[in-house]
Protein backbone atom coordinates (compact mmCIF):
# COMPACT_ATOMS: atom_id res chain seq x y z
CA UNK A 1 0.00 0.00 0.00
CA UNK A 2 0.95 3.63 -0.50
CA UNK A 3 0.31 5.51 2.75
CA UNK A 4 0.31 9.29 3.09
CA UNK A 5 1.24 10.54 6.57
CA UNK A 6 0.80 14.19 7.59
CA UNK A 7 2.00 15.76 10.86
CA UNK A 8 1.03 19.17 12.23
CA UNK A 9 2.96 20.19 15.35
CA UNK A 10 5.65 22.90 15.67
CA UNK A 11 7.71 21.15 18.37
CA UNK A 12 10.43 18.89 16.97
CA UNK A 13 10.71 17.02 20.27
CA UNK A 14 6.95 16.77 20.85
CA UNK A 15 4.96 13.62 21.48
CA UNK A 16 3.23 14.30 18.15
CA UNK A 17 6.55 13.97 16.34
CA UNK A 18 7.30 10.75 18.19
CA UNK A 19 3.85 9.41 17.28
CA UNK A 20 4.30 10.27 13.60
CA UNK A 21 7.75 8.68 13.54
CA UNK A 22 6.45 5.54 15.24
CA UNK A 23 3.68 5.30 12.63
CA UNK A 24 6.07 5.84 9.72
CA UNK A 25 8.58 3.31 11.05
CA UNK A 26 5.91 0.65 11.59
CA UNK A 27 4.38 1.27 8.17
CA UNK A 28 7.77 0.74 6.56
CA UNK A 29 8.46 -2.36 8.65
CA UNK A 30 5.13 -3.70 7.40
CA UNK A 31 6.25 -3.26 3.79
CA UNK A 32 4.26 -0.15 2.85
CA UNK A 33 5.49 2.82 0.86
CA UNK A 34 5.23 6.06 2.83
CA UNK A 35 4.88 9.69 1.85
CA UNK A 36 5.58 11.66 5.02
CA UNK A 37 4.99 15.41 5.42
CA UNK A 38 5.83 17.52 8.47
CA UNK A 39 3.85 20.66 7.64
CA UNK A 40 5.77 22.97 9.97
CA UNK A 41 9.14 21.64 8.84
CA UNK A 42 8.12 22.14 5.21
CA UNK A 43 6.70 25.60 5.98
CA UNK A 44 3.44 24.63 4.35
CA UNK A 45 1.48 27.69 3.21
CA UNK A 46 -2.10 27.28 4.53
CA UNK A 47 -3.59 30.24 2.67
CA UNK A 48 -6.13 29.29 0.02
CA UNK A 49 -6.37 32.02 -2.60
CA UNK A 50 -9.39 33.12 -4.61
CA UNK A 51 -7.58 32.01 -7.74
CA UNK A 52 -7.31 28.46 -6.43
CA UNK A 53 -10.95 28.42 -5.30
CA UNK A 54 -12.20 29.51 -8.70
CA UNK A 55 -9.71 27.45 -10.69
CA UNK A 56 -8.28 30.50 -12.44
CA UNK A 57 -4.88 29.94 -10.82
CA UNK A 58 -3.30 26.48 -10.81
CA UNK A 59 -1.95 25.33 -7.45
CA UNK A 60 1.81 25.75 -6.98
CA UNK A 61 4.02 22.66 -7.49
CA UNK A 62 4.32 21.89 -3.78
CA UNK A 63 0.53 21.81 -3.37
CA UNK A 64 0.11 19.78 -6.54
CA UNK A 65 2.59 17.24 -5.11
CA UNK A 66 0.44 16.84 -1.99
CA UNK A 67 -2.67 16.45 -4.15
CA UNK A 68 -1.06 13.78 -6.33
CA UNK A 69 0.15 11.79 -3.34
CA UNK A 70 -3.18 12.00 -1.52
CA UNK A 71 -4.97 10.90 -4.70
CA UNK A 72 -2.64 7.91 -5.10
CA UNK A 73 -2.65 6.89 -1.43
CA UNK A 74 -4.31 3.66 -0.35
CA UNK A 75 -4.31 4.86 3.27
CA UNK A 76 -3.99 8.10 5.22
CA UNK A 77 -2.54 8.88 8.65
CA UNK A 78 -3.01 12.29 10.31
CA UNK A 79 -1.24 13.32 13.53
CA UNK A 80 -1.96 16.58 15.36
CA UNK A 81 -2.76 18.11 18.76
CA UNK A 82 -6.26 19.12 19.81
CA UNK A 83 -6.24 22.92 19.79
CA UNK A 84 -9.62 24.40 20.78
CA UNK A 85 -11.37 21.28 19.55
CA UNK A 86 -9.89 21.79 16.08
CA UNK A 87 -6.79 20.95 14.03
CA UNK A 88 -3.98 23.54 14.09
CA UNK A 89 -4.43 26.33 11.53
CA UNK A 90 -1.65 24.97 9.30
CA UNK A 91 -3.48 21.64 9.03
CA UNK A 92 -6.80 23.36 8.35
CA UNK A 93 -5.04 25.08 5.46
CA UNK A 94 -3.84 21.68 4.25
CA UNK A 95 -7.43 20.46 4.29
CA UNK A 96 -8.56 23.52 2.31
CA UNK A 97 -5.80 23.33 -0.31
CA UNK A 98 -5.27 19.57 -0.70
CA UNK A 99 -8.61 17.87 0.02
CA UNK A 100 -10.17 19.94 -2.69
CA UNK A 101 -12.85 19.61 -5.33
CA UNK A 102 -11.40 17.46 -8.11
CA UNK A 103 -8.95 15.73 -5.78
CA UNK A 104 -10.92 14.36 -2.83
CA UNK A 105 -14.49 14.82 -4.03
CA UNK A 106 -16.63 16.00 -6.93
CA UNK A 107 -20.18 17.17 -7.49
CA UNK A 108 -22.36 15.01 -9.71
CA UNK A 109 -25.31 16.73 -11.32
CA UNK A 110 -28.59 14.88 -10.96
CA UNK A 111 -31.72 15.14 -13.12
CA UNK A 112 -33.92 18.02 -12.03
CA UNK A 113 -31.25 19.72 -9.93
CA UNK A 114 -30.60 23.44 -10.54
CA UNK A 115 -27.67 24.24 -12.87
CA UNK A 116 -24.37 24.10 -11.01
CA UNK A 117 -25.87 22.19 -8.08
CA UNK A 118 -24.86 18.57 -7.70
CA UNK A 119 -24.59 15.72 -5.24
CA UNK A 120 -21.16 15.39 -3.61
CA UNK A 121 -19.26 12.17 -4.26
CA UNK A 122 -16.02 11.23 -2.55
CA UNK A 123 -13.21 10.32 -4.94
CA UNK A 124 -10.29 9.39 -2.69
CA UNK A 125 -8.73 6.03 -3.44
CA UNK A 126 -7.79 5.50 0.22
CA UNK A 127 -9.78 2.79 1.96
CA UNK A 128 -8.71 3.65 5.51
CA UNK A 129 -7.84 6.83 7.42
CA UNK A 130 -6.22 6.87 10.86
CA UNK A 131 -6.19 10.10 12.91
CA UNK A 132 -4.17 10.38 16.12
CA UNK A 133 -4.63 13.36 18.43
CA UNK A 134 -3.04 14.52 21.67
CA UNK A 135 -4.58 16.75 24.30
CA UNK A 136 -4.23 18.05 27.84
CA UNK A 137 -7.88 17.77 28.88
CA UNK A 138 -8.71 14.40 30.49
CA UNK A 139 -10.74 12.33 28.06
CA UNK A 140 -13.84 11.98 30.25
CA UNK A 141 -14.00 15.76 30.82
CA UNK A 142 -13.42 16.39 27.12
CA UNK A 143 -16.48 14.33 26.23
CA UNK A 144 -18.63 15.55 29.11
CA UNK A 145 -18.04 19.29 28.70
CA UNK A 146 -17.04 19.78 25.06
CA UNK A 147 -18.36 16.78 23.18
CA UNK A 148 -15.97 15.39 20.60
CA UNK A 149 -15.74 17.89 17.72
CA UNK A 150 -12.63 16.30 16.21
CA UNK A 151 -14.51 13.03 15.70
CA UNK A 152 -17.16 14.91 13.70
CA UNK A 153 -14.62 16.96 11.78
CA UNK A 154 -12.43 14.06 10.65
CA UNK A 155 -15.15 11.40 10.39
CA UNK A 156 -18.38 12.52 8.65
CA UNK A 157 -17.23 16.03 7.72
CA UNK A 158 -14.01 15.06 5.92
CA UNK A 159 -13.15 11.40 5.33
CA UNK A 160 -16.68 10.07 4.91
CA UNK A 161 -17.42 13.00 2.61
CA UNK A 162 -14.29 12.19 0.60
CA UNK A 163 -15.25 8.53 0.18
CA UNK A 164 -12.96 6.83 2.73
CA UNK A 165 -14.88 3.80 4.02
CA UNK A 166 -12.90 2.96 7.16
CA UNK A 167 -12.02 5.65 9.71
CA UNK A 168 -10.48 5.41 13.16
CA UNK A 169 -9.44 8.20 15.50
CA UNK A 170 -7.40 7.78 18.68
CA UNK A 171 -6.87 10.45 21.34
CA UNK A 172 -4.06 10.45 23.90
CA UNK A 173 -4.44 12.65 26.99
CA UNK A 174 -3.52 14.20 29.30
CA UNK A 175 -0.08 14.68 27.78
CA UNK A 176 1.09 17.35 30.19
CA UNK A 177 0.67 14.97 33.14
CA UNK A 178 1.90 11.82 31.41
CA UNK A 179 4.91 9.91 32.70
CA UNK A 180 7.66 8.61 30.43
CA UNK A 181 6.16 5.14 30.82
CA UNK A 182 2.73 6.40 29.73
CA UNK A 183 4.24 8.05 26.66
CA UNK A 184 6.05 4.81 25.87
CA UNK A 185 2.77 2.91 26.11
CA UNK A 186 1.11 5.38 23.76
CA UNK A 187 3.85 4.82 21.17
CA UNK A 188 3.36 1.08 21.46
CA UNK A 189 -0.36 1.66 20.93
CA UNK A 190 0.47 3.56 17.72
CA UNK A 191 2.44 0.58 16.43
CA UNK A 192 -0.47 -1.71 17.24
CA UNK A 193 -2.91 0.59 15.44
CA UNK A 194 -0.72 0.61 12.36
CA UNK A 195 -0.53 -3.19 12.46
CA UNK A 196 -4.32 -3.39 12.73
CA UNK A 197 -5.17 -0.98 9.92
CA UNK A 198 -2.07 -1.40 7.73
CA UNK A 199 -0.94 -5.01 8.27
CA UNK A 200 2.25 -6.42 6.90
CA UNK A 201 2.36 -7.10 3.17
CA UNK A 202 4.74 -9.18 1.12
CA UNK A 203 6.38 -7.02 -1.52
CA UNK A 204 7.60 -8.37 -4.85
CA UNK A 205 9.96 -6.93 -7.41
CA UNK A 206 13.51 -5.66 -7.34
CA UNK A 207 15.21 -4.28 -4.25
CA UNK A 208 14.80 -0.74 -5.58
CA UNK A 209 11.02 -1.31 -5.76
CA UNK A 210 11.04 -2.10 -2.06
CA UNK A 211 12.53 1.21 -1.03
CA UNK A 212 9.98 3.50 0.69
CA UNK A 213 9.29 6.86 -0.93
Amino acid sequence: MNVYVVLAHPGKHSLNHAIAQAAVDQLRRNGHRVWFHDLYEERFDPILTVGEITGRTPPPPEIEKHCQEVSAADGLVVVHPNWWGQPPAILKGWIDRVLRDGVAYEFVETPGSPPGIGTPRGTLKATVALVINTGNTPRDREIREFGDPLEQIWGPDIFQFCGVKKFHRESFSSVIAASDEQRHQWLLAVQEMVDRYFPRVERTGTSSDRLPF
